[in-house]
């Protein structure tokens, strides 16, 4: 009997069991807390931190879905000018309704302190602790190892700085060349790309599930690091492998006895 298109194994699970050579880390929520700004924004907008910080990361990435697929990418922006744009947004919806109806220029003379404190945290997020740990641990194993994330790489450049990571990967790779973001094939592209290997030979680390589903439709092998223990994805694939922190990544290449 012939497989039907679901029955049929996918790449990704073809080699599931063949070790990767190479790790890639989505940066902003995997490697960095996206909700780290929930103190801060708690502090400016009493009683709102949470609700704000929650909904500005969920409307960054729906602009990032918004300018990729719209009229063939024309009115793409850099994820800075998208992270901006995502919290004047998340601002004016949860703390101050009242600034829908106004300019740019007053919103700006309301709340443009706000904003760039907001902003300039963003620059600094706090990264999860394990993370000097696995990327040691993967250096010492002789696998390379990069971030593939839609940040633009000032951001990215500053956030690994910031962490404390430099010297423990091998490339940063924003999506910004390509001017498309994930999930879009061209953007999982450019991993294969800069490291010179098939999907295939690549892991690729997110703690976003969406991200974590489409390197896998892409063909990596992938880990969903479900931090916030949350069902996957409803669309008939799963990840590679699934874990609870970045970690779990190690799991990929199993020490001899």
């Amino acid at each position: 009997m012939s497989q039907t298109p679901d029955q049929a194994p996918s790449k990704a699970k073809a080699t599931r069991f063949s070790p990767p050579v190479a790790v890639l880390f989505d940066a902003y929520g995997t490697l960095f807390d996206v909700y780290s700004v929930g103190l801060l924004a708690e502090q400016l907008f009493p009683g709102h931190g949470q609700t704000l910080s929650v909904l500005w990361r969920d409307k960054q990435i729906e602009y990032t879905r918004l300018v990729t697929t719209s009229n063939h990418g024309a009115h793409y922006q850099p994820f800075w000018n998208l992270t901006r744009s995502a919290l004047v947004y998340a601002i004016k919806k949860i703390v101050a309704p009242e600034e829908s109806t106004k300019t740019s220029a007053q919103f700006d003379q309301n709340y443009g302190g706000q904003v760039e404190k907001l902003m300039n945290q963003y620059r600094h997020l706090s990264a999860f602790p394990e993370n000097r740990e696995v990327l040691q641990a993967l250096k010492d194993r002789g696998v390379r190892t990069g971030i593939l994330s839609n940040g633009d790489a000032g951001m990215l450049n500053l956030a690994v700085k910031s962490a404390g990571l430099d010297g423990l990967l091998d490339h940063v790779i924003s999506v910004d060349p390509v001017r498309k973001f994930k999930t879009h094939p061209d953007a999982y592209a450019l991993g294969a790309q800069t490291l010179g290997l098939t999907p295939e030979q690549i892991g690729f680390v997110s703690c976003n599930a969406w991200d974590a589903l489409g390197a896998t439709w892409f063909g990596y092998q992938t880990l969903w690091v479900n931090r916030y223990r949350l069902p996957f994805e409803e669309l008939g694939t799963q990840p590679t492998r699934t874990g609870s922190s970045l970690r779990d990544v190690l799991d990929f290449f199993p020490t001899s006895s």
